[in-house]
C-alpha cells in the first residue's frame, strides 16, 4: 500500500502539471488571438499551438470562450501591474504623459491591445461575451480615474473636472488610438497627440496643476488572474 506522503507528492505533481497545462493554453490563446484573430481561435488551433490535446481546453476551462477570457485576464493583469509601476515613478502631469506614450509604443510593438480588440469584435456574434469583456475593461477605467485624481489633487481643477468622465475618455481614446494604429500601421498621428498632450500638461502645470502625484495609483486588487476565469 502506498504511503500517504507518496500520495501527497503524486497529487502535488499532478496539480503542478495541470497548472502548467493551463498556463500553456492561456499563452497559446493569447498568441492565437494576435496571429489569427477571434475567428481563428478554435480549440484545435490553440491546443496545437500549446502542444496538447484540444480536449484539455474544455477540461480546464469548460469552453473556448472561457479560455479566451482567461487570456484577456492574463494580459490585463500583467499590463496593469506594469502601468502601475510606471506611473508610480512619475511626479508630474508631464511625466504621466511621457509614461503613457512609452507604454503606448510598448503595447503596439507587443500587440497586447489585439487580444482585447479581437474579443470586442467577437462579442457581437457570441452571446454573453460582451458583458464579460466590459467587466474586464472596468479596472482600466478605475486605474485611469485614480491617476487623474492624484494628478489634479489640491489643484484649481480639482473641483471642476469630473475625474470619472475624464478617465472614461482617456481609456476610450487610448484604445481607439491603438486600434487605428493597428489598422493602418501608422503610429505617427497617435504619437503626435501625445506630443500635444505634453504641451497641454505643461500649460496645466503652469496654472497650478503641478502638484506631485503623491497618491500613487496601484494595480486594482480586483483584476481577475488567469486561474479565476469563469
Amino acid at each position: 500500500m502506498a504511503k500517504s506522503g507518496a500520495k501527497s507528492q503524486l497529487r502535488s505533481r499532478e496539480a503542478e502539471g495541470a497548472n502548467d497545462t493551463r498556463l500553456a493554453l492561456i499563452g497559446a490563446a493569447i498568441e492565437t488571438l494576435k496571429a489569427d484573430g477571434f475567428a481563428g481561435a478554435s480549440a484545435r488551433a490553440i491546443a496545437g499551438r500549446a502542444g496538447c490535446n484540444q480536449g484539455l481546453v474544455f477540461y480546464h476551462f469548460g469552453s473556448v470562450v472561457n479560455l479566451l477570457l482567461a487570456a484577456l485576464d492574463a494580459v490585463s493583469a500583467a499590463r496593469l501591474e506594469h502601468y502601475g509601476a510606471s506611473v508610480s515613478r512619475v511626479d508630474s502631469i508631464s511625466g504621466l504623459v511621457d509614461a503613457a506614450a512609452a507604454i503606448f509604443q510598448e503595447d503596439l510593438n507587443a500587440g497586447h491591445i489585439t487580444v482585447l480588440v479581437e474579443l470586442i469584435g467577437g462579442a457581437s456574434s457570441t452571446l454573453g461575451l460582451g458583458p464579460e469583456v466590459a467587466k474586464r475593461i472596468a479596472p482600466w477605467t478605475q486605474f485611469a480615474q485614480r491617476s487623474v485624481d492624484a494628478s489634479i489633487a489640491d489643484s484649481p481643477f480639482d473641483a471642476v473636472i469630473p475625474s470619472g468622465d475624464l478617465a472614461l475618455a482617456i481609456v476610450a481614446l487610448y484604445m481607439g488610438l491603438e486600434m487605428l494604429s493597428h489598422l493602418d500601421g501608422d503610429r505617427a498621428p497617435a504619437l503626435a497627440l501625445f506630443a500635444h498632450a505634453k504641451r497641454l500638461a505643461a500649460l496645466f502645470e503652469g496654472f497650478g496643476g503641478s502638484t506631485p502625484l503623491t497618491a500613487k495609483p496601484q494595480t486594482p486588487p480586483d483584476v481577475p488572474m488567469p486561474e479565476e476565469a469563469p
